[in-house]
């Protein structure tokens, strides 16, 4: 069970305003977390992240929460606008894509994919640009992961250079929990890790990192980082190329780790 937490300044930002209101509303009915995350069909966890600001919440949550404290769509009213500001823009149409992807193929060369990022190692990673709210990008990114907890969570592989698990982001400590992490994900039967030593040949992951995502209907779905943005590409010829280069890049990399038994 998590400890409830100090709010955060609700003036801070949209996502800080949402969870004093979720912890307003609450507190008015004379509900704990537990006993809210039951009306809510969520958990205990979620709902004392929320009102920490450290997880961006669900329409589906903001659904339920309407339903069960009878608030007439307010915090339905409240999402779209703190989602607006969550994401980046051009990143939005990419995360609704995830969330509904049935299978995600992710090739990262610098750093750990952010899909398997601790919160600590997240931080880290996104304080480099000095970004005027770190705290909803780092709860943005940590909301991602969610998609894992689903009745039926995406397979997923994921492909990573050497040279992502060797940088000292954080210290010894936190990379330990970033490693120990990548390793429970490496054990799930739906999620594969696999490592491209840093002696081998070259490959086209050296041209950057990308994702291609697949749906139960529909075509796949090609995502390639950039400096300052990066782009999807929906082209049958663009996104089957991206695929046989994953196929190249998985060649190079090392067997993963098997499955314990």
């Amino acid at each position: 069970m998590t400890a409830e937490t100090d709010a955060p300044d609700p003036t801070s930002s949209l996502l800080a305003f949402f969870g004093s209101e979720l912890r307003r509303v609450r507190t008015a009915a004379g509900l704990s977390q537990e006993q809210c995350a039951k009306r809510a069909h969520t958990t205990q966890a979620m709902i004392s992240y929320v009102e920490a600001a450290r997880r961006v919440p669900s329409e589906d949550l903001a659904r339920d929460l309407d339903v069960a404290f009878g608030t007439d769509g307010h915090f339905g009213r409240l999402h779209p606008l703190v989602i607006r500001f969550a994401y980046p823009s051009w990143f939005l149409p990419y995360v609704e894509m995830e969330r509904e992807a049935t299978s995600i193929r992710s090739f990262q060369a610098q750093v750990i994919p952010g899909l398997l990022q601790t919160e600590e190692y997240a931080r880290a990673v996104l304080a480099s640009v000095r970004p005027d709210c770190l705290n909803d990008l780092v709860a943005a990114r940590m909301s991602r992961q969610a998609l894992f907890e689903r009745d039926s969570p995406p397979k997923a592989w994921f492909v990573m250079d050497e040279y992502a698990l060797t940088r000292p982001f954080v210290g010894p400590a936190a990379t330990g929990r970033q490693l120990e992490h990548l390793l429970q994900a490496g054990e799930s039967p739906r999620t594969v890790v696999q490592v491209v030593p840093r002696d081998a040949p070259p490959h086209p992951g050296l041209a950057g990192p990308f994702t291609l995502l697949s749906f139960d209907t529909g075509a796949d779905v090609l995502h390639v980082d950039g400096f300052s943005q990066g782009w999807m590409a929906l082209e049958a010829a663009q996104v089957n190329a991206a695929a046989h280069s994953y196929d190249l890049i998985r060649a190079t990399a090392l067997r993963p780790r098997p499955l314990p038994t």
